[in-house]
């Protein structure tokens, strides 16, 4: 269900992304050592499946296939035949010894996610949009699997209320279950904020994150809609326009930005949120805003000023401020990445490594070793934040994080049919929408 836009925001995020993460050689997978799975021996294939084909689906199919020696990816779904036979040609091509899909395990459909985990597949990939994240992930994790699922985890909050249930489950069966917020995967962003923890500069005081980027490639006018293509298939085809199947540009990309804030302050719950934001450059159908300016407020009078635009030809910058009681610390996406200026100087100089990957290595090195990573609860509680923070611009009002965390809008119909009629909600108004 996953047909990822190709836009300048698109390639200056990766760029963004991977300038950081490649510092350095990629970081080794931690050791395979015996043990069993599903009651299979190690020395047999982990046997994996893909749900969304789109860019990010494909680049985390790549990752797990690298990730281990005896991994082998046999099923895929996706809600659309074309994307998901490119997104297999692409896998072919770079891995043709461990792509094992056929056209009996090619599932296509609004069912493709239920087909694929009913495949025998032992790892799910969840990378279809976010809209679909807590459903996906609440019937992969019932099945027993193994899941990397990622960002964000919903698009509304009754969809993280049941995230944070999915989580427990997975706790409870002991199955590993993996975030797609990369950047708790970073080597240098893991060391910047274990010495930020650690004291280096004193209390937080402030925190200032950034995440200015080029424009998303705007909703296409009516008048393109093909023949015959209804309601639900055009939105799913241009998604990111789309609040109730992204979340907003905050919500889908910056919420990366805010997970980091979340990490720093040591996922502490923000008391409230006030911010201002808006649609500056137009966009047709679609209802998401292109620009937004949160203020988190925290116990002990910290603040955090969380800046996310998506327009072209503008100033941009992904990188996180960060001023202590006894000095300050960056993270930024160019070398040298982190450094901090406090009761001493430091800048991080060892191996980096592809936080991609590293994300792959340590899921399927815990599956081999019977020690499974569970992400659920910090995941969760940053997805909640960046709706929080979208709560926040839409109405123009305070929010609390009490008011966030009992929202009762769902904006995610409960059932999708190719044929149903969905109405496009209008674009959010600031003092006229209401905080439900």
């Amino acid at each position: 269900m996953h047909t990822k836009t190709s836009s300048e925001s698109l390639t200056t995020r990766r760029e963004f992304l991977k300038a950081s993460a490649l510092a350095g050689t990629v970081l080794a997978a931690p050791a395979i050592v015996p043990s069993t799975l599903f009651g299979k021996e190690n020395s047999e294939p982990l046997k994996v499946g893909l749900i969304g084909c789109g860019g990010r689906g494909s680049g985390a199919a790549s990752q797990a296939l690298s990730a281990d020696p005896n991994v082998t990816l046999t099923a895929m779904g996706d809600a659309f035949e074309d994307q998901l036979q490119k997104s297999l040609q692409s896998l072919k091509t770079g891995y043709p010894d461990k792509v094992k899909v056929t056209p009996e395990t090619s599932f296509v459909g609004l069912d493709a996610y239920q087909k694929v985990i009913a495949s025998g597949v032992d790892v799910v990939l969840l990378a279809t949009p976010p809209g679909f994240r807590p459903v996906h992930l609440k019937a992969a994790v019932e099945a027993g699997k193994h899941v990397f699922c990622e960002k964000p985890m919903a698009t509304d909050v009754p969809g993280v209320r049941s995230v944070m249930e999915t989580a427990k489950l997975a706790k409870a069966k002991g199955t590993s279950l993996v975030a797609g917020f990369c950047w708790r995967y970073d080597a240098p962003r893991r060391e910047f904020y274990k010495r930020i923890h650690d004291g280096a500069i004193g209390d937080i005081r402030c925190i200032y994150a950034t995440y200015y980027a080029g424009h998303v490639k705007p909703m296409p006018p009516a008048s393109e809609r093909p023949s015959g293509c209804g309601d639900l298939e055009w939105q799913l085809r241009n998604w990111y326009n789309f609040a109730w199947l992204s979340g907003d540009g905050y919500v889908e990309q910056a919420c990366h930005s805010v997970d980091k804030i979340a990490w720093a302050l040591k996922d502490q719950s923000p008391l409230t949120a006030v911010a201002v934001g808006g649609r500056a450059t137009p966009n047709n159908e679609g209802n998401i805003f292109d620009h937004m300016f949160v203020v988190y407020e925290f116990e002990n009078n910290v603040r955090a000023f969380m800046g996310q635009r998506q327009i072209g030809n503008a100033y941009s910058d992904n990188s996180d401020y960060l001023s202590g009681s006894d000095g300050f610390g960056k993270s930024i996406w160019k070398a040298p990445y982190t450094f901090l200026e406090g009761k001493t100087k430091w800048h991080f100089s060892g191996p980096g490594g592809d936080m991609y990957q590293t994300e792959h290595n340590e899921l399927f090195a815990s599956i081999r070793s019977g020690k499974p990573i569970n992400d659920g609860e910090w995941m969760a509680h940053s997805t909640l934040m960046g709706l929080m923070g979208r709560m926040a611009a839409y109405t123009g009002q305070q929010v609390t994080w009490e008011q966030a965390m009992n929202s009762q809008e769902k904006i995610v119909p409960d059932q999708l049919d190719w044929k149903m009629k969905i109405e496009i909600q209008p674009m959010a108004m600031p003092g006229v929408s209401r905080v439900a």
